[in-house]
């Protein structure tokens, strides 16, 4: 199978990821891009921030066009996230590959944990602390600039969580938090990006995009409950595997 086949396969997979739960996309293009189209995990982790800038921006549009977005929270999530997310991307190119991935890892399965264990939030209004938003928000930031991240995969798990929004409306306001900060890491790594395949990265964005549409109606037909526990699952299984692979 060549790797323009691979590069659509996946980046529809993801796409659909990111379409239905607001995250996940980044958790899943650095593996497929490492273990299915032969990436470094350096390159793979800018590759993934291009994929999941212009997917999630798109997939932001569908959501917010149903009034699925909480704009206040999540830009407050966003603008204090973008300061650490620019240091984090400076600082990523000094760290191992080895440690980059195990740290990759951790970071998904600690997600994941929470979000398996967190009760689904409940249907009324919530009042969003802003000292919260802002503190969970700088260290999304800090998540997404070294580890190559959108940062949906812990947004909303602390949206849900930590800040009690609906699933739904958790889904539409991570996509907002994603794309300024994966915007923001990635104007600190303007010259990695000039070395990609853009070849592979372009059909795998092209995809990517295309099956964020089909997740956002995949989203309008299950449960908030079914969609928290399928995006735990899949950050928990993929997290062991990295780990396994960076451990041995």
């Amino acid at each position: 199978m060549t790797a323009v086949v691979l590069a659509l396969i996946a980046g529809g997979a993801i796409g659909l990821a990111l379409g239905a739960l607001g995250g996940g996309g980044s958790v899943l293009a650095v593996p497929a891009l490492i273990y299915l189209l032969g990436f470094t995990p350096a390159a793979a982790t800018t590759a993934s921030l291009v994929i999941v800038t212009l997917t999630s921006a798109t997939a932001l549009s569908a959501h917010a066009r149903d009034g699925q977005v909480r704009w206040r929270t999540g830009l407050l999530f966003a603008a204090a996230g973008t300061g650490p997310a620019m240091l984090g991307g400076a600082l990523a190119g000094s760290l191992p590959q080895a440690v980059l991935t195990a740290a990759f890892a951790v970071v998904a399965g600690a997600a994941a944990v929470r979000m398996l264990g967190s009760r689904p939030a409940g249907q009324g209004a919530v009042a969003v602390r802003p000292g919260r938003a802002a503190a969970a928000g700088a260290g999304l930031g800090a998540v997404t600039g070294v580890l190559g991240v959108g940062g949906g995969f812990l947004a909303v798990p602390a949206l849900v969580g930590v800040l009690g929004l609906r699933m739904r409306a958790a889904v539409g306001t991570s996509l907002l938090v994603i794309t300024v900060n994966s915007l923001a890491a990635l104007a600190m790594r303007g010259g990695t990006a000039r070395g990609l395949d853009w070849a592979v990265v372009g059909p795998f964005v092209g995809a990517a995009i295309l099956g964020a549409w089909d997740g956002k109606r995949l989203a309008a037909r299950v449960s908030g409950t079914a969609l928290q526990r399928v995006f735990a699952v899949v950050l928990l299984l993929v997290a062991a595997f990295m780990l396994l692979d960076a451990l041995l």
